[in-house]
């Protein structure tokens, strides 16, 4: 400790090992050492007492749209990254779509970068997607390091991504096992998507009828039976479906490398609770019934489900219309998950630790940063949130970050003040307050 140029001590710091008071130092943005709470901070470093606010791991969001270059006008690097720093996310992962153009090649991977560059507030890194006929391009988008490829098994909503069969899937899982990488997929059936009934209109039960349970179910299966035949690596993502939970902990019993993450949309809204023509709660798939959600939580503690992400999915206000068809698919969440899930989670019996498990730790192992983010560790990037986990808050659109601020959470009350973030030793949100961008660009090979 007596090269640290700054200490952070509190009386409640989450660590792998588990929640202690704590003194941790930090030199040149990385942990050097957790110590004794009451260890003498060294000459020349700097202090900050935290008293009893709770010192976490900063999350690590690897399922948010940003949609920049191209739709900038839905959220852009700036807005997304300063939301989720007064999230405490201190690293996010990008999708490959809504932004024109989408990161099918290295080149439009090259423009993503360039403009995330000089906007990022935090730490960020990129997926790269799978489409029909861009097998050739896998390989060179791995080399030129994005941390997987996401492939969509029905309509993604966009023409310029389109969905793979199971042929185009078998082809492109085959490339990506090949090297080893990771295939993330967004699992709905699109038959049986088609065969169900498509009414529209403001009605919430038409449009959780239109999106049912079997087509994830179905699409699950089959993703993991081509795993299973290939050896490949594969992550489902955003699941709701409480039905596909017996298939995926079979396979997993079986081997098969498969993950799974859900998001906090679906551990804390219902169908029931959703009123007609409230698009804001619009997503793909649904959010469902409340005894589905109860079935989510117990995978989520048996470890079925590995992961909790945001899948923030924003869009201009004009395209969340009154009717559930037309209305665009998609929810903000990177400001708000946080404290979200931790008002879900402790009201079932969870603690903070367990929230930072599936929010952080779990999340950087899942893109293979478990080295250096994800705990507070030393080695680790000094990236943390602090939280006021017993403080509330009434949700107000007017305060958030993301540049389109309609939101699901409108007017909840939610436990869990995020006070600060760091990112790599440095302060980079405080009550609201900002510094310039500090945050870097991630590649799977740094």
């Amino acid at each position: 400790m007596s090269d640290a140029e700054l200490v952070l001590r509190s009386t409640r710091v989450i660590t792998p090992e588990g929640t202690r008071a704590a003194s941790v130092a930090v030199s040149g943005g990385t942990i050097t050492a957790v110590l004794p709470y009451d260890a003498p901070a060294p000459a020349g470093a700097r202090l900050e007492d935290l008293g009893d606010d709770v010192l976490l791991p900063g999350l690590v969001d690897t399922h948010v749209h940003v949609n920049d270059p191209g739709r900038t006008e839905w959220e852009g690097f700036w807005t997304a990254t300063r939301a989720a720093a007064a999230g405490g996310i201190t690293t996010l992962v990008d999708m490959p779509l809504n932004s024109l153009p989408p990161t099918t090649t290295v080149d439009h991977l090259r423009v993503k970068q360039k403009v995330a560059a000089d906007k990022a507030h935090i730490d960020v890194g990129f997926w790269g997607g799978a489409l029909p006929g861009n097998v050739a391009d896998l390989r060179p988008l791995h080399d030129a390091g994005v941390f997987g490829f996401k492939a969509f098994l029905s309509p993604s909503g966009v023409e310029e991504f389109p969905h793979l069969d199971q042929d185009q899937l078998a082809r492109s899982l085959a490339e990506i096992a090949a090297f080893d990488g990771l295939l993330i997929v967004h699992a709905e059936d699109p038959h049986h998507l088609a065969a169900a009934p498509q009414q529209g209109g403001p009605k919430y039960a038409d449009f959780l009828a239109s999106r049912p349970r079997d087509a994830e179910d179905t699409a699950i299966a089959n993703l993991l039976a081509q795993a299973r035949r290939l050896n490949a690596r594969v992550h489902v993502l955003h699941l709701s479906s409480s039905d596909a939970l017996p298939l995926i902990a079979e396979a997993k019993a079986d081997g098969v490398r498969v993950t799974v993450e859900t998001c906090p949309h679906y551990l804390t809204l219902t169908a029931e609770e959703v009123p007609d023509g409230a698009s804001e709660f619009k997503c793909c798939p649904p959010i469902r019934e409340a005894a589905n959600q109860d079935l989510l939580w117990q995978a989520l503690a048996d470890g079925t489900i590995d992961c909790v992400v945001t899948d923030h999915s924003p869009s201009t206000a004009d395209l969340k219309t009154g009717d559930f068809a037309t209305a665009w698919g998609g929810i903000s969440g990177l400001q708000l998950s946080l404290p979200a899930v931790w008002t879900a989670a402790r009201a079932r019996g969870h603690t903070l630790q367990d929230v930072v498990h599936w929010m952080s730790a779990r999340t950087a192992r899942l893109v293979g940063l478990d080295g250096r983010k994800g705990a507070i560790a030393p080695g680790h990037d000094a990236d943390f949130a602090v939280l006021a986990p017993d403080e509330t808050f009434t949700v107000d659109p007017a305060a958030l970050q993301h540049r389109n601020r309609v939101t699901a959470y409108a007017g909840r009350t939610l436990h869990g003040v995020v006070k600060q973030t760091w990112l790599r030793g440095e302060r980079i949100a405080v009550d609201g307050e900002f510094t310039a961008p500090k945050g870097h660009l991630l590649t799977r090979t740094d």
